[in-house]
């Protein structure tokens, strides 16, 4: 009998770490974008943007948990899970046989002690009625928790045999995957990110360097008297603030690429050349379909496929409602249940409604972000005729060399416009693909 009620208890405590909840799933996609295997390989030193993917899976301790989370649940042989469970409510079956056949045997016994006042056994019959009681109640609380076991491990075997487990484990493979999605896409918005903060502290050199020329200038036009002491003071001043902001773009530049270097199993401190993005090409922009898109989008959602599900259960929970009550449409549970069921509809409905006006958001964002590049490009023409005149104005002697400079920072900055339009759209693109391909909507 010990080792029966061990062997149950092991059975029952392996059965519960297998069948642990999860989340429904309706599809499981077979390509992820951690998934995606580089293009070409990055020499030493650098990353291309079209392999962060790919060596985040090879080397992000994250994504490679998740995929051993993903692997644990994949690995579930659900023949022999349905086969332990059943040998679980066997076992469970049998434990309650014996203790029926234990107090009919005590009961039995009972019977067999003399009865009559005063004789020399009725302590006898005293302590066998109480030991009889003790072990009644103790046996009643042990056929309670069987019983409540039996019911947990038949609902699990149920679930098995219908392949409600099944489902939901697809679910948690869904959600895993998700997830690695997710970091994947963050990932990326930190490399865009990098590449934008990295430009403006090159902008912020150049305007540091032209602050100097400046200095040089006022120091003269101050020996000279031209200017006052606080004018060149606060031109001192600028140097250092421009210096100092630069100093805190900088530092988060640094913490930005240790992230980035942790994520692709680089070094934390390690110099990683960052290669440009892609380009978005005409041909990408016109096959945008805002309908088509959003239903392959929705289709791919795991928060609305999260969403449906919650549905479902309170629907399912409002059908439980109405045969547990016959069916009487004014028993206030009925009713209850009802308006969950209702409340549940409207949550999945504004989840919808809230999911296709972030899509379509997206999808403005693409086109807005197209045209201001286009604008972008436009200026930047502009200013390279300026500086074009400028060098010739400066050849022919009627312009200071400072001027010269000028012109061409007006150049830099327009450049720098053009490439963060040019980044902007990527990621305005980009952000759309990942809702297109895997639901994902950009936070």
């Amino acid at each position: 009998m010990k080792k029966r009620w061990t062997a149950l208890l092991l059975a029952l405590a392996m059965l519960s770490a297998l069948a642990v909840g999860a989340l429904a799933d309706e599809q499981k996609k077979d390509e992820t974008a951690a998934e995606t295997a580089q293009t070409t390989p990055d020499a030493a030193g650098t990353l291309r943007f079209e392999n962060l993917g790919a060596r985040m899976k090879e080397k992000s301790y994250a994504l490679l948990a998740l995929e051993e989370s993903i692997a644990l649940v994949e690995s579930t042989d659900y023949e022999k899970v349905e086969q332990e469970l059943r040998d679980g409510l066997n076992e469970i079956a049998d434990a309650q046989w014996g203790m029926t056949a234990l107090g009919s045997a005590g009961t039995a016994a009972l019977s067999k002690v003399p009865t009559k006042e005063g004789s020399p056994d009725a302590s006898d019959y005293a302590l066998a009625g109480a030991v009889n009681a003790v072990g009644g109640a103790v046996g009643r609380l042990a056929s309670q928790s069987l019983q409540t076991q039996y019911d947990a491990l038949r609902e699990r075997f149920d679930d098995v045999r219908d392949g409600k487990l099944q489902r939901d484990n697809e679910g948690v493979v869904r959600q895993l995957k998700s997830m690695e999605n997710n970091t994947v896409q963050m990932m990326q918005n930190v490399y865009i990110t990098l590449l934008g903060l990295e430009e403006q502290s090159a902008a912020l050199a150049r305007q540091d360097a032209a602050l100097d020329r400046t200095l040089a200038e006022l120091e003269l036009r101050y020996q000279l008297g031209q200017i006052s002491t606080m004018t060149l003071e606060q031109a001192k001043a600028g140097k250092i603030q421009l210096e100092s902001g630069k100093a805190t773009l900088d530092m988060n530049i640094t913490a930005l690429r240790r992230q980035l270097n942790a994520m692709v199993g680089e070094e934390l401190t390690a110099p990683l050349t960052l290669g440009a993005l892609p380009a978005v090409t005409a041909e990408q922009l016109s096959a945008m379909d805002v309908e088509k898109d959003l239903e392959k989008a929705k289709a791919a959602s795991y928060d609305l496929y999260a969403a449906k599900k919650t549905l479902d259960d309170a629907d399912e929970e409002y059908d439980d409602s109405g045969a547990k009550s016959y069916y009487n449409e004014r028993d206030y549970k009925k009713v209850q249940a009802r308006h969950k069921w209702q409340s549940a509809q409207y949550t999945y409905n504004a989840t919808v409604q809230k999911y296709e006006l972030t899509f379509r958001s997206l999808c403005d964002k693409v086109k807005d972000c197209a045209q201001i590049l286009s604008a972008a490009k436009v200026s930047l023409e502009c200013e390279r005729s300026d500086l074009a005149a400028a060098q010739l104005r400066y050849e022919q002697g009627t312009i200071s060399e400072n001027a010269l400079h000028t012109a061409e920072e007006e150049l830099y900055t327009a450049q720098d416009t053009v490439s963060g339009a040019e980044r902007d759209l990527f990621t305005a693109y980009n952000n759309y693909r990942w809702a297109v391909d895997y639901g994902l909507l950009a936070g």
